[in-house]
């Protein structure tokens, strides 16, 4: 038979892991052209948020662009610089759309190829709700949904309104004014 101190400190130890599993996160993403407050979702999309901190923690899209705009869908950024270049990458990441989370209006999901599992740092926001980009979408996939706008979708729709063409190796959708991330960081109480 288990001590009761053992069974204590197991006890103790299981509720600890899931209080701090289910800790909220939240970034603050610093625009030209406004701030936007993303909660993550690590509960439901641990690999895909740990690459995403991974990328803030490093600085990764400090100074990447939101290079592809499509008002009444998406806006596409953490990839490329000004000059329109992507970045490079750390490797792809496993694809955690089967994950309960919709590509509603304000949800933040990894862009990819389309290789189910070639995420790596690229994100868009829905700027409505694109039920199609849900598990399992035209590909048997989808695009894993791994957080949700809480403050600044009025940033998020003056992004998708913006004018776009040409730009890039963009035919178009590209913005004409450039929208730049200025800094990604997490937020701490």
């Amino acid at each position: 038979m288990k001590s009761p101190l053992k069974v204590l400190a197991t006890a103790t130890l299981l509720c600890l892991s899931l209080f701090a599993h289910a800790e909220t996160q939240r970034v603050l993403m610093k625009t030209s052209m406004g701030d936007i407050t993303i909660e993550l979702e690590g509960d439901k999309a641990p690999q895909t948020v740990d690459n995403f901190l991974t990328y803030v923690d490093e600085g990764f899209y400090n100074g990447t662009i939101f290079h592809r705009v499509i008002d009444g869908f998406m806006i596409q950024g953490g990839g490329l610089g000004p000059d329109m270049q992507k970045k490079a990458t750390r490797d792809p990441i496993p694809n955690e759309a089967k994950n309960g989370l919709k590509n509603v209006r304000g949800s933040i999901s990894m862009a990819r190829t389309g290789d189910p599992h070639s995420a790596t740092g690229q994100f868009f926001i829905n700027h409505k709700d694109n039920a199609n980009l849900d598990y399992p979408s035209f590909d048997g996939w989808g695009y894993a949904v791994f957080g949700q706008v809480v403050d600044g979708m009025d940033v998020v729709d003056a992004i998708a309104t913006t004018n776009t063409g040409p730009g890039g190796p963009f035919r178009k959708d590209a913005p004409q004014e450039m929208v730049v991330i200025e800094q990604i960081r997490l937020l701490t109480d």
